[in-house]
């Protein structure tokens, strides 16, 4: 138990010094608002180019891992989506927003922190090679079901659906990052030393300065309301996710690092991306806001339980 605990308190009191210093004013809304600029446009971005330049794309993009975690994310997905509609009762388009808070894990923050905490910076393959696919694959769901749902209560045409989907991912700074990653480790390209001695040095801030930076994010999302929804957010993202990701990779016979990977960051709490999403529809942006808030106070236990089944 101490070791667990070893691996999963300083990942969360890192995000805790955030949430204290903006509780405490230590730490001003402009403040939290640069450092989340600096990390999601800059810091994360140069991480995951720097990850996916140096991946062995042969070993690490491999049908089963990727299988085992997105089936799970579109089952969430579809879940999250069809409990809004029938059993909360929301309009389609609130219910996507729901089912987007379900698919989107937070994979990068948590997810790669408490892989690297629990088994070294060696066992992060898998991760990047489900980050790699994630915000593209997760967007384009989310976009392409949302900009459906308007376009059928509005009664207009949805024909210009690709192109807009394809900008979305084309202006998604951490979208960017991932090709120019996938760019140069096809063609074999390199950095001169300089340049990637102060790349290196900029990746080493991307995840502890996000980590800070989330805990004063997560002051904002004070709960108020829908908790029945709120916490079927978090049972799906918690539990049936990592559930669905766990009993495919045992079908698939994952290798015990690419199950770990998988599994943990199956067992993630939604992103704040979710959020993102929900406010930039205008919809279900309450429960978006609260089930990270809840899922990542939560977490701090499922974690521990999903770590102590792992192989």
């Amino acid at each position: 138990m101490q070791a667990l605990l070893d691996i999963i308190l300083p990942v969360f009191l890192l995000i805790g010094a955030g949430y204290a210093a903006t509780w405490r004013r230590l730490f001003s809304d402009s403040a939290v608002d640069g450092l989340m600029v600096f990390t999601q446009q800059f810091a994360i971005p140069c991480l995951l180019f720097r990850a996916i330049w140096t991946l062995d794309i042969g070993e690490s993009f491999h049908p089963a891992l990727l299988i085992s975690f997105y089936a799970g994310s579109t089952a969430s997905f579809t879940v999250g989506l069809l409990a809004g509609r029938y059993l909360f009762k929301r309009d389609w388009q609130d219910s996507v927003a729901v089912g987007f808070c379900c698919l989107f894990a937070n994979s990068l923050l948590l997810g790669l922190a408490i892989t690297e905490r629990a088994y070294g910076a060696g066992a992060l393959e898998a991760n990047y090679a489900i980050v790699a696919l994630h915000s593209p694959f997760c967007y384009g769901v989310g976009i392409t079901a949302m900009e459906i749902a308007r376009a059928r209560a509005n009664g207009t045409s949805a024909k210009a659906l690709p192109g807009m989907v394809t900008r979305a991912m084309l202006h998604n700074a951490l979208v960017i990052g991932i090709l120019l990653g996938a760019v140069f480790n096809f063609l074999s390209l390199g950095l001169p030393g300089p340049v990637e001695d102060a790349l290196d040095m900029l990746v080493r801030t991307a995840l502890p300065a996000a980590l800070f930076g989330l805990g004063g994010v997560l002051f904002r999302y004070r709960p108020d309301g829908d908790f029945r929804i709120i916490f079927f957010v978090c049972a799906v993202t918690l539990v049936l996710h990592p559930t669905i990701t766990w009993t495919l990779g045992t079908a698939f016979d994952l290798s015990a690092p690419d199950f770990r990977s998988a599994v943990i960051t199956a067992a993630m709490a939604p992103g704040v991306n979710a959020y993102v999403f929900a406010n930039m529809y205008g919809r279900a942006k309450r429960v978006a806001a609260s089930s990270v808030l809840i899922a990542t106070a939560l977490s701090l236990g499922t974690t521990w339980v999903w770590l102590s089944l792992l192989p």
